[in-house]
Parts: structure tokens; C-alpha cells; sequence
């Protein structure tokens, strides 16, 4: 178990609970002096020279001393409090280590320094977490994107970072950040999820679907994960890519990087943003040119948002299959027209139909993801893209998730159903070995 992961094991529910209770303001202001004094008498450089336990128990030894002499009026319930929180300030990210330390949050949203949210099972809820003040919350963004040599101040008043353990970060600074500092933490589970969860706990797909995306990945299949925020897209490009053989050179491209693959033969590229002379910036596009020319088997873009659509699916056509990425849209329909959209920024003055060829020749399956209102991810759609019908991209939809309505307690009530099309890529599947069932496809049956 690292340092880190030690030290969060010290914060659970009931640690938050009782934190709540505390005097909200006189604890900050006491936490804050004793922090303040521990700066003037620590020795900055042990933080790198001594044991990580060694150095977690010195922290709590001079702050029991500085207590002492301050002769504070707390209990021993807020004294153990207070040290923990003291050990978060200066080896982690504050009060944000609480909320790390629990393997329920998915997502953290903090609209100012008092007020942060977090995500829990799909369903958003203020919390009793909060920073000293906007100085405070400040120092911790800071000290996040410092962590992968990024920047923020008021010349560079928004960043992407992301930490240690691969959760994606995005802060915002005044001047554009009217409130505050803002700061969002996607948070990404430290084991995995694998496919048996999303078909067994998850209920996200079923056992049919799941095997099919599984032989959509080995028989190299180039697959665009569509869906809104928070519907589950990265999650389940995650999952895909462990399907793909170990013996294959993947590269990854991402923005900030948080894709978890576990193949050895992995090779990670990330953009950079322009430094303060305006300089320096590496683009998506940059990445995935300078890809084609690192011998790469399969191409695994973190999400597809711009100019790059176009050398992806110049790619994708051109000896790299298997490829897969992630877009943002409602519908598979419309992430074709966004990837459209997209070949449009480029500039290459593509007529429609050219665009929509090079569309229809890449991409093989679309995957349609979504949160539910009861906070639940579904793969609502799984559609075959079959070629081109005059100017109009064809598909057919094998898979699709049908709602019913909704409990009394809020739960979204529905079934997974075939449409009963057999789709023409199973003939390719076949090749690779892989069999599927006619019965999986028979539109009778109801999956729930």
C-alpha cells in the first residue's frame, strides 16, 4: 500500500460526521495558526528525506506540541481531528483528502471554498467539507496542477491537470470564475472496473451485448463511444481496450491523461497547453500524426473533439483498425454529425458526401451510452454503421435499451431488447474466432 493510500485509510464516514459537529470557525481559525507555525519550524526539505511513516508521525508530533502550547479548549475527539487535518495540509491536498479516501465519490464539485458537492451513485449532495477561505482553496488548485508542470494565474485563468492516482481536475480562477475559485475532480476507481461489473453489478449491458463488444475489440472493429457528461464513456473505452491482445502496440491520446490501460505494451501521449509567450502548444492533431509514425497497432483516442477527427479516421482507414474513442453526443446520430462537424475544422474544404465516406469507412459500431435520472449508466444503443444511401450515412441498431417507466422510489424501470438484426460484421467476428449465437439477436427475447 503506497503512503498516500495510508494515509487516506485514516478518513472514513465517521471522521465526517464528526468533523460536521466541530465549530466550524474556531476550528478553521485554530487550524490555520497551528499550520502557519508549523511552517516557520518544520524542515520543508524532510518532507522529501524521511520515511513516509516516519515523516507522518513527526507532523503529528509537532502539532500535538504546538497545541500544547497554544492550550487550545478542544477535546480529544476535535485534537484528533485537527492533527489528521494538519497531516492532509502539508503531505496531500487538504481537506480534499477526505473526500479521496472514499471509494463511493465519483465525481467532487467545488463552487467555492464552503461549498463543495460531491457525486455519489449518480446522485449529487452538498457535503460538510470546506476550505479556510478562497486563499486556501487557491493554494490547493496550485498545488494540483504544479504537480504536472501546468500553471494557473490570471494571464491562465483555467486548467486541466489531473493527480496521482489519475483523477482528471479542471479549475477555474477569477477573473472568468465570478465566485471564486472553482475546481471539478473526476474521480477514476483505483482497481479497475472490469466488464463482469458492468453486466453483473452494474446492470449496465447484458451477458449477449457484453460478449459481443468483448469480440468487437479482438477482431480489431473500430468502435466510437458516444454519450453525455458522466454517462460512463472513458469507463467503458477502459474496459474495451482490455480486451485487446497483449501482443499489440497501443498508443493512447488523451487531453489529460486518465485512460487505465493494463497491457504491457502501452505507449501514452498527452496534450500540452501554450506556455505564457503564447507558444508551445501540442495539439491532439500534433499527437495523432506524430502517432502514425511510432509503429502503433491500435490507436486509443481519449475523446475526439476537434480537428484531429480527421487524421483519426485517416487512420483508421488505413491499416490501423481496432481503433477506439469517445464523443460527446445524445444520439448515435448526431455523433456522426459531430464527427462531421469536426472533419469541418480542419479546413480541408471536404465536400459533405467526402466526409461522410471517410466517416462511414472507419467506423464500424457506434456504442450509446447514458445516465439515467436515478443515476444509473445504461448502453442504450449498440448501431452497425453499413455504408453510405446517396448522401445519407446508413445504420441499423442490434441492441437497444427500452425504459418502462419509473419506480416510487425513483429507480428507471426498462429492459435491454434485440432488434433482430443480424449484423454483417458478425461474418468478420467469425474469422477471429469468435461465434455468436442466433438466438442472441432473436427480438422476442427481453433481457432484463
Amino acid at each position: 500500500m503506497s503512503f498516500r493510500e495510508k494515509l487516506n485509510a485514516s478518513a472514513t464516514e465517521q471522521d465526517l460526521r464528526t468533523e460536521s459537529r466541530a465549530p466550524r470557525d474556531a476550528y478553521q481559525a485554530l487550524k490555520s495558526r497551528i499550520h502557519l507555525k508549523m511552517l516557520d519550524k518544520f524542515d520543508l526539505s524532510a518532507l522529501e528525506t524521511l520515511p513516509p511513516q516516519a515523516l507522518r508521525q513527526e507532523i503529528a508530533g509537532l502539532a500535538e506540541r504546538l497545541l500544547q502550547e497554544e492550550q487550545a479548549p478542544i477535546n480529544d475527539t476535535e485534537r484528533h481531528l485537527l492533527v489528521r487535518d494538519i497531516q492532509h495540509e502539508m503531505l496531500g491536498f487538504g481537506p480534499l483528502e477526505l473526500l479521496m479516501a472514499d471509494p463511493e465519490v465519483s465525481d467532487i464539485l467545488i463552487n467555492s471554498y464552503n461549498r463543495v458537492y460531491v457525486e455519489r451513485k449518480g446522485k449529487l449532495e452538498l457535503t460538510q467539507v470546506a476550505f479556510t477561505d478562497e486563499k486556501h482553496l487557491l493554494r490547493i488548485i496550485d498545488k494540483i496542477v504544479s504537480l504536472v508542470g501546468r500553471r494557473i494565474d490570471e494571464s491562465s485563468p483555467m486548467v486541466d491537470a489531473r493527480l496521482p492516482d489519475g483523477s482528471r481536475v479542471n479549475a477555474v480562477i477569477p477573473p472568468i470564475a465570478l465566485d471564486g475559485p472553482m475546481m471539478s475532480i473526476r474521480r477514476f476507481a483505483h482497481i479497475p472496473l472490469k466488464m463482469d461489473n458492468l453486466v453483473e453489478d452494474l446492470k449496465s449491458l447484458t451477458p449477449e451485448m457484453a460478449r459481443m463488444l468483448e469480440g468487437l475489440c479482438k477482431a480489431k472493429i473500430n468502435i466510437l463511444i458516444s454519450g453525455g457528461t458522466g454517462a460512463g464513456k472513458t469507463t467503458l473505452l477502459n474496459i474495451l481496450s482490455g480486451f485487446i491482445p497483449e501482443s499489440e502496440r497501443i498508443v493512447t491520446i488523451e487531453d489529460a491523461a486518465e485512460l487505465q490501460l493494463q497491457q504491457p505494451h502501452v505507449v501514452r501521449l498527452e496534450t500540452r497547453p501554450m506556455n505564457i509567450e503564447g507558444t508551445g502548444e501540442i495539439t491532439q492533431r500534433a499527437l495523432v500524426r506524430n502517432a502514425l509514425r511510432m509503429r502503433p497497432d491500435r490507436i486509443v483516442i481519449g475523446e475526439v473533439r476537434g480537428a484531429e477527427a480527421v487524421d483519426m479516421l485517416q487512420a483508421m482507414n488505413t491499416g490501423h483498425e481496432g481503433s477506439l474513442t469517445t464523443i460527446h453526443a445524445n444520439t448515435p446520430r448526431d455523433a456522426l454529425a459531430r464527427l462531421e462537424n469536426m472533419i469541418g475544422m480542419a479546413n480541408l474544404n471536404l465536400p459533405h458526401r467526402a466526409a461522410r465516406q471517410q466517416i462511414a469507412s472507419a467506423i464500424t459500431v457506434v456504442l450509446q451510452a447514458l445516465r439515467l435520472p436515478d443515476g444509473k449508466r445504461k448502453i442504450t444503443s449498440i448501431q452497425e454503421i453499413t455504408g453510405m444511401e446517396g448522401d445519407m450515412i446508413t445504420m441499423q441498431e442490434i441492441f437497444s435499451f427500452k425504459q418502462t417507466g419509473i419506480s416510487g422510489d425513483g429507480t428507471v424501470e426498462g429492459y435491454f431488447q434485440a432488434t433482430g438484426i443480424r449484423p454483417k460484421f458478425t461474418e468478420r467476428l467469425r474469422s477471429f474466432g469468435v461465434a455468436l449465437s442466433e438466438a442472441m439477436f432473436d427480438p422476442t427475447r427481453n433481457y432484463q
